[in-house]
């Protein structure tokens, strides 16, 4: 449908948006912009009766002054309406224009649904047009700004926020934080009257971005309380904050984060912000799925199996070799791998991270034939083949910032301090661009690459560009998004990862053009646990890198067992980077029996809903896959630490059918355990998931960073 809803005609009733178990209830009166009165669980049908009763019920009493009531807000907030909190539009026109009041709303329904908003400040000579939009697979709301200047003088905005309430009973805000090999720790605090903000200015949204805000009611968890989130589709500077004022009303709002003058609109131009994007559910598994069913809807979602990947970084580091990596290839053939993936070390004179970024040519002095030879045996054995890139990054001691220091960012002092040696290679130069665009293309096309691992490790804390000195954030992010996609283009079929120091750039934004992401450079199962089940609050498991790492982890320095570590690695994108030309054959074979195990449950891993129990011991973890039929599940039962009381009692499996009877057993890809098991664990048991549900299983008796396999099948009908 496509109907037109013209505020001319007093239209009084509010728009109810309802998909995927969502509804979203706009008021559209008084030519005003878009206020959302309800957006969470599905009302169901609603008539124009009904709905402009729930107006009414929804507005409070008012009176004349509206900045001490100022609920309910508009999705772009306005200080000229009396909103004293966070502002939706920051700018001006050399000091006049600050103030803009939107008005003389007409409204737009597609369908989607959508509802499209455009409105004008004619004293300003400024246009905002507001797109809301809940999508039909997973239910999410999303929304996005465009604001254009019809005025002579240019108009500069600094900043373009968007806002979705939430209800009074969100009086907890979680969300996360984190540095390298350390990524995604959650946090909570009550949501008290005040700004909690939550700000990323590294030119990426960073290791310690907290991926989504979220709020909700006091206590909640995985399965239970309601809960409302809002992440930003946006690979640079962004903010994301909270916000309840002394008037009751609760918020979570989001933008870019835009340096001086990185938006200035000259007439007729426009500024479109980020899409933001909400996601509600009764815990945070049903608010999770949400994102993971949207993004798996996708036509750009990978369709095929996800290739196990044997990555040569921690195996090898630097110390590239013909004989070495097809040796490591044959390896991994023997043990599952699907996909060679050749790290960083390959290229001109690269022997350490302190030179040749930027040089992207195949080092002569390791590999005089090129990469051919290895290109040809990893294919004979069956497997794609993949190879590391960082095309952001430049070192200085490079042939390229030798011959082309103008391409480097400066913000008027130099390139700035190196991180990692590296200094940012500015892609707003038409020049810079196109020799990345044409090298790259180039090594794709001639060696046939199946995968680039895009690597980003330094932040962009002095991204000036070259040419004119301004800032070059927001640029540099478009260029990369278009750096990508054209890549994607001239070579079908090649497909991404976004790695940026491990976790330091996953969003929404990029993976408009990524296919898997690298949660974290740490492969510590004790850590990668909790890394993963935080990222996958937003990713899906077949999107999220898990490798099966050393039995020491380099950043961390525990050791662990093979088992564990191919457990923790099970639940995403497999791979492999523990050197298996050092392993005996014993623990080879138990490599291959792992990703054996992968590959039979791949199917249900890679689009089955993800669920966690909420257990009452914080040194516990039970959480897996459930089929969308829920005819079978796989569950893993973890100790992460040594707990005051013990054995650990009963453990419930949730996201079953109540009304389907289930068998119950524990499954070892690797090594069976040598203690003493409980009787359902040694013979199995058959139960109806109810059952489970409410009474559940005796846990295992382990050890600290210890885990078992559930396996949950229902029988089919007559059998």
């Amino acid at each position: 449908m496509t109907d037109t809803i013209d505020e001319a005609v007093e239209l009084r009733t509010p728009v109810h948006l309802r998909a995927g178990g969502t509804s979203v209830v706009v008021a559209v009166d008084g030519g005003r912009l878009p206020r959302i009165l309800h957006w969470g669980a599905d009302l169901g049908p609603l008539g124009d009766d009904a709905l402009a009763d729930l107006h009414r019920a929804a507005l409070p009493a008012i009176g004349d002054s509206a900045v001490t009531y100022p609920q309910p807000v508009p999705v772009l907030p306005q200080l000229a309406e009396g909103w004293l909190g966070r502002p939706g539009l920051v700018g001006d026109s050399d000091g006049r224009r600050w103030a803009p009041k939107f008005r003389h709303a007409t409204y737009r329904l597609d369908d989607g649904p959508v509802l499209r908003c455009t409105a004008r400040d004619p004293e300003y000579g400024l246009t905002a047009d507001i797109e809301i939009q809940v999508l039909a697979a997973g239910g999410l709301v999303r929304q996005r700004a465009r604001i254009t200047n019809d005025g002579a003088s240019p108009y500069r905005v600094g900043g373009l926020e968007l806002a979705l309430p939430v209800p009074q009973e969100a009086s907890e805000i979680l969300d996360l934080t984190g540095r390298w090999a350390l990524e995604r720790v959650p946090q909570r605090r009550p949501f008290h009257v005040g700004e909690w903000v939550r700000a990323s200015r590294g030119g990426k949204p960073g290791l310690e971005h907290t991926l989504l805000l979220v709020a909700g009611e006091e206590g909640f968890g995985f399965r239970e309380g309601a809960v409302w989130a809002t992440h930003l589709a946006w690979s640079g500077n962004q903010v994301l904050a909270a916000e309840r004022t002394p008037a009751g009303t609760r918020h979570l709002a989001a933008g870019e984060v835009l340096l001086a003058d990185e938006v200035v609109l000259g007439q007729g131009e426009s500024y479109q912000s980020p899409w933001q994007y909400g996601s509600w559910g009764v815990g945070l598994d049903e608010l999770a799925s949400r994102f993971h069913r949207w993004l798996r809807s996708r036509p750009s979602h990978p369709r095929s199996p996800r290739p196990v990947v044997l990555n040569t970084w921690e195996a090898v580091y630097f110390r590239h070799d013909l004989a070495t990596l097809v040796a490591l290839a044959e390896r991994g053939a023997e043990a599952g791998a699907e996909r060679f993936v050749l790290d960083d070390g390959w290229f001109l004179g690269r022997r350490d991270d302190t030179s040749s970024l930027g040089d992207w040519s195949v080092d002569p002095a390791v590999w005089p034939d090129g990469l051919e030879p290895l290109v040809a045996r990893v294919r004979e054995l069956g497997m794609e083949f993949g190879l590391w890139f960082e095309p952001e990054m430049v070192n200085l001691d490079s042939a390229l910032a030798r011959v082309h220091p103008e391409w480097v960012f400066d913000a008027g002092h130099g390139p700035g301090p190196s991180s990692r040696y590296q200094h940012v290679l500015d892609l707003g130069h038409p020049g810079a661009y196109r020799y990345l665009l044409e090298r790259m293309s180039a090594l794709v096309g001639s060696l046939g690459i199946d995968y680039i691992k895009w690597d980003h490790n330094r932040y962009l804390t002095d991204a000036g560009h070259g040419a004119d000195g301004r800032a070059g954030v927001r640029r540099q992010v478009l260029q990369v998004y278009r750096l990508m996609a054209e890549l994607k283009a001239a070579h079908p079929g090649l497909e991404i990862e976004s790695c940026a120091s491990g976790g330091g750039r996953i969003d929404l934004g990029v993976l408009e053009y990524a296919d898997r992401l690298w949660p974290s450079d740490c492969n510590d199962p004790h850590e990668r646990l909790e890394i993963q089940r935080w990222t996958g609050l937003l990713v899906p498991p077949e999107m999220q890198g898990t490798h099966i790492g050393a039995e020491e982890t380099h950043t961390t320095h525990r050791t662990h067992p093979l088992d564990y570590r191919a457990e923790k690695a099970l639940w995403g994108h497999l791979g492999v980077e523990v050197n298996l030309l050092t392993m005996d054959d014993e623990a080879r074979g138990a490599v291959a029996r792992w990703i054996a195990f992968h590959k039979e449950h791949r199917a249900l891993l890679h689009s089955g809903a993800v669920v966690h129990a909420d257990l009452a011991d914080a040194g516990l973890r039970l959480e897996g896959v459930v089929a969308d039929d829920r005819s079978e599940a796989l569950y893993a039962f973890s100790v992460v630490e040594r707990s005051a009381t013990w054995p650990p009692g009963r453990i419930r499996l949730p996201g079953l059918d109540d009304d389907l009877v289930y068998t119950v057993s524990a499954v070892y890809p690797g090594s069976p355990p040598s203690m003493v098991l409980p009787p359902w664990q040694r013979d199995g048991v058959t139960l109806p998931g109810r059952v489970l549900r409410l009474v559940g299983v005796e846990a295992p008796s382990l050890d600290v960073d210890r885990s078992v396999l559930i396996r949950v099948v229902s029988p089919p009908a007559g059998s």
